[in-house]
């Protein structure tokens, strides 16, 4: 189980590319954007993440998220990025923009990644996404790697 966690954490830190030799505004920002929101935030903005995947038509059956919850989070977060734009982050969000075009998506990619890593954080999130290793056929997985 732990297993499994560490291996979507290592996927997630992974996959935000770094250079060696400078962070760029576009990092500079996404840092910004995560340290000015609280644990809250954070949980909010996944809880936001998850709504709006509730409504892809595979998972929409399972879901009861009602388009007073789907609004009200879309309130919330339209006041939160307002708030992280137009304050917190101000000065690192018009650099950003004036070195890069896709500055935004990639900032909110890393604060994204915060968000989901929060919610790993509680035992029944990776216990529940980690059922699955009971079945898994561990001779196999060990012969297609010898």
């Amino acid at each position: 189980m732990k297993l499994i966690s560490t291996i979507i954490l290592m996927a997630a830190v992974m996959s935000t590319p770094v250079s060696a030799s400078t962070v760029s505004a576009t990092q500079q920002l996404g840092v910004c954007l995560t340290d000015s929101m609280n644990g809250k935030e954070r949980k909010n903005l996944a809880k936001w993440i998850y709504f709006g995947m509730s409504q892809h038509s595979t998972i929409k059956p399972y879901s009861n998220v009602s388009d007073a919850n789907l609004d009200q989070m879309d309130k919330y977060v339209g006041e939160l990025i307002t708030r992280l734009i137009t304050k917190d982050c101000k000065e690192i969000s018009n650099k950003a923009m004036e070195e890069n075009s896709a500055a935004f998506e990639s900032a909110f990619g890393i604060v994204g990644q915060v968000a989901m890593q929060e919610l790993m954080t509680e035992p029944s999130v990776s216990q529940s996404l980690g059922a699955f290793e009971k079945y898994l056929d561990n001779e196999k997985i060990e012969a297609a790697f010898k």
